[in-house]
């Protein structure tokens, strides 16, 4: 590879390497807002990591026209690091993308829950020992 491309490529990588922390913080912040009680926090959070997404996606368009030109066939061990460090941080950015994931499932079905027993549903109780069982309509339902 030549200094030229190599210098490219390892510049596209900090860029990425940054864009993955934004994303990891974003992530950290949208977690919290989904624990929060603040549904326009959740959609800021929401339009932010899409922006971020947005950006780091163009990034590896780039680096990947890069790394295909004829002038890289080899590439320098800084590249290799840059690249190990980029991976690290989009892995855990994935598990804290599905952490949240299973927040939002998690108050969806609490909502779906709730509006069952507004509308006069079966709501889930538990007996002394744990176990679930449905309790008869709520009066509440009938109002």
């Amino acid at each position: 590879m030549n200094p030229d491309s190599r210098s490219r490529l390892e510049d596209l990588l900090d860029r990425e390497i940054e864009l993955a922390r934004v994303l990891a913080a974003t992530l950290a912040d949208e977690k919290t807002a989904l624990t929060g009680d603040s549904p326009a926090a959740v959609e800021k959070n929401a339009a932010d990591k899409i922006r971020v997404l947005e950006t780091i996606e163009k990034l590896d368009v780039e680096r990947r026209a890069l790394c295909a030109s004829p002038a890289s066939p080899g590439i320098a061990a800084t590249v290799v690091e840059r690249w190990r460090n980029l991976m690290e941080l989009m892995a855990g950015c994935r598990t804290a993308n599905e952490i949240n994931g299973h927040i939002i499932n998690v108050r969806q079905h609490q909502i779906r829950q709730l509006i069952d027993i507004v509308r006069g549903g079966p709501s889930i109780t538990y007996d002394p020992h744990g176990k679930t069982f449905a309790k008869a309509l709520r009066a509440i339902a009938r109002a």
